[in-house]
């Protein structure tokens, strides 16, 4: 069969390159390449470079919704469409062009955890489990009926663990789909709308740690943002950023904030305990080892990190 692959980060890449095992992948159709870090170099999508290293055609277009677009999307007259991760909303136009199907590669187990961050969210949110879910896209966000599911414990993976064990799993899924697909076995069964929920974008008050929490919660937070992200907090007007901590016990009356340690090892007085910080970022550093950061970096015993 001929495919349209849509997608743009690194979760994307293993399902891409299953697919492109698969059949013909006509086109691959990406996010344009955006500008980043200090000095604001174009930086490819994980999509674009792995599909130039597959020798596939890659379409980048501002507006996939574009008259221009869509007649290319038409030109290609695939049998499946699959969408992972891409980016953009498509119109109803572009849901009728695959001539079978046109399917989405979500990381949750839908219809919980629809939207945009569902890995993420699901390790901050203290989920047990989660998974993949295959859908046939339409107008709703994650909406459509699922064919095939499979899940995953999360046991204590952080988001760039659990995001690469899910794209593994969603390449199996595929080729379960694609398999399945050229049969014409394929079943699509409606999500159940009551039991639905979603994964909010991580933003500004997602990434702030607040000690007046558990800190089952707390631990939680920092897995779900590392490593992309960083768990921050401010001490002395300085932002700092966590990517690992393990609960210490703690039963002292002290009040949440408060640094209880800060030789050796960095623990941090939480609502119903304390976090013990293993990896950390100073400002314009990178992460380290709490122990040797420790070596050349102090904080002051006793200081009560405040919620800026």
């Amino acid at each position: 069969m001929k495919f349209i692959f849509m997608g743009t980060p690194e979760f994307a890449v293993p399902i891409l390159e299953r697919l492109n095992n698969l059949g013909e992948i006509s086109l691959v159709v990406s996010q344009e390449d955006k500008r980043k870090g200090r000095g604001k170099k174009i930086k490819e999508t994980p999509v674009k470079l792995k599909a130039q290293k597959l020798g596939l055609e890659v379409y980048q277009p501002a507006d996939i919704n574009s008259e221009e677009s869509i007649l290319k999307l038409k030109s290609q007259e695939a049998d499946i469409i699959v969408v992972v991760a891409y980016g953009q909303i498509l119109n109803d136009e572009i849901l009728k062009l695959g001539k079978k199907y046109i399917v989405n590669v979500h990381a949750s187990l839908l219809p919980k955890l629809r939207g945009a961050a569902p890995i993420n969210r699901a390790i901050i949110e203290g989920f047990e489990k989660t998974g993949v879910s295959l859908m046939q896209v339409e107008k709703g966000l994650d909406s459509g009926g699922v064919s095939h599911v499979k899940e995953i414990y999360i046991d204590d993976m952080n988001a760039g663990q659990l995001e690469h064990k899910l794209s593994m799993l969603g390449a199996d899924l595929l080729e379960e789909f694609i398999k399945e697909a050229e049969l014409e076995k394929i079943n699509f069964i409606p999500q159940d709308d009551s039991q639905k929920t979603y994964a909010e974008k991580i933003d500004k008050n997602t990434l702030k740690l607040d000690f007046n929490n558990k800190s089952k919660d707390l631990v939680n937070q920092i897995r779900g943002l590392s490593p992309k992200y960083g768990a921050r907090f401010f001490y002395k007007d300085k932002l700092f950023k966590i990517y690992r901590a393990e609960i210490i016990e703690e039963n002292r009356e002290i009040m949440p904030g408060t640094i209880l340690k800060s030789s050796n090892s960095f623990l941090i007085k939480t609502l119903d305990a304390a976090i013990s910080v293993k990896e950390i970022q100073a400002p314009g550093k990178k992460v380290m080892n709490i122990e040797d950061f420790l070596r050349g970096n102090s904080f002051e015993k006793g200081y009560l990190i405040g919620g800026n």
